[in-house]
């Protein structure tokens, strides 16, 4: 096992050094210049060109990359060039609404799309399995932006269940989770039928098997036979699913972040690509993609854990 979490680490590192080479290099190919933008319209070239010297803009481009990675790897993240707060400050003072906008809509996701895959895979054929597919399907396709857009309309708007914007007043857990329930199903309910309609057809594999056969020759209820012997097999695609779908569901987030104005990593990064604010922009993108690849990470080795042919068989 410990073998194994090398391998999966190490690759994992490589695989946020070429995503951060890849898109610190496609940043700076965003037309507008930061100095320009931070300094305002009456700045002069020679303020400009300082400016750009002090951000280390005025240097190759294999410089600049070689130097942010350097700086990252000691977990500096640079300077806000409108600020000049430290980019560690404002991701950290952002980050924690991101993860739990994020957590929170895995959490809707599990408890509602597994259940309902099971549900469903139990009574093959039936009404019910008919109108759960529909509904999952029907889901799967609405964009995570049109669904924050018209939830905000009708329950914030319309019928004022939920405040339209903001995370909830600092210090008031049941104002914050309150703010929290709206965003966290707009981000979750894709996966809510992604879920369903993945857990539904994984079942119905494994209880095609030999074993599940002989459970039921020797007695067992269906029940039992799909809460102790089928899930814990069939819940392992939908594990590597999540850890792959983290990605879509941090965009989700970013997008539901910029509707219900949350205070999170993307609004943030919107904010800064707006401002040219490169230095901001680049600290989210780090942020982000460690995030994806620690998900990926943890994914393996829950599966691992569940299925031991897969860490022997690497």
């Amino acid at each position: 096992m410990l073998f194994y979490l090398f391998r999966r680490l190490l690759l994992a590192i490589s695989v946020l050094l070429v995503t951060v080479t890849m898109l610190f290099s496609l940043v700076f190919l965003v037309p507008g210049d930061p100095a320009s933008v931070a300094l305002g319209p009456r700045a002069t070239q020679a303020q400009k060109e300082a400016l750009r010297q002090r951000m280390g803009m005025d240097q190759p481009a294999l410089v600049q990359v070689g130097r942010f990675l350097a700086r990252v790897a000691t977990g500096d993240l640079g300077e806000d060039v409108l600020t000049h707060r430290p980019v560690n400050q404002l991701v950290a003072r952002a980050l924690p609404n991101t993860l739990v906008l994020a957590l929170t809509a895995i959490g809707w996701a599990m408890l509602l799309g597994i259940p309902l895959g099971c549900w469903a895979a139990l009574r093959p054929d039936t009404l019910a399995d008919r109108v759960i597919g529909v509904l999952s399907t029907s889901v799967i396709a609405l964009p995570a932006f049109v669904v924050a857009i018209y939830a905000l309309l009708v329950f914030s708007v319309g019928l004022k269940w939920f405040p339209a914007i903001g995370a909830g007043h600092p210090g008031d857990l049941g104002s914050q989770l309150h703010a929290l329930v709206l965003p966290s199903l707009t981000v979750g309910l894709s996966w809510i039928g992604y879920l369903a309609r993945l857990v539904r057809a994984s079942m119905l594999e494994v209880l095609q098997e030999n074993h599940v056969r002989t459970y039921r020759a020797f007695g067992l209820s269906d029940r039992l036979i799909a809460l102790h012997y089928v899930l814990p097999i069939a819940i392992v695609p939908v594990v590597s699913v999540l850890g792959v779908g983290i990605g879509s569901l941090l965009s989700g987030a970013v997008l539901t972040e910029i509707v219900f104005a949350r205070p999170g990593l993307g609004k943030l990064a919107y904010d800064s690509v707006i401002s040219r604010n490169f230095p901001v922009v680049m600290g989210t993108v780090v942020v982000t993609a460690a995030l994806y690849v620690l998900a990926n990470v943890a994914a393996d080795l829950i599966n691992a854990r569940l299925d031991p042919r897969l860490r022997q068989g690497l």
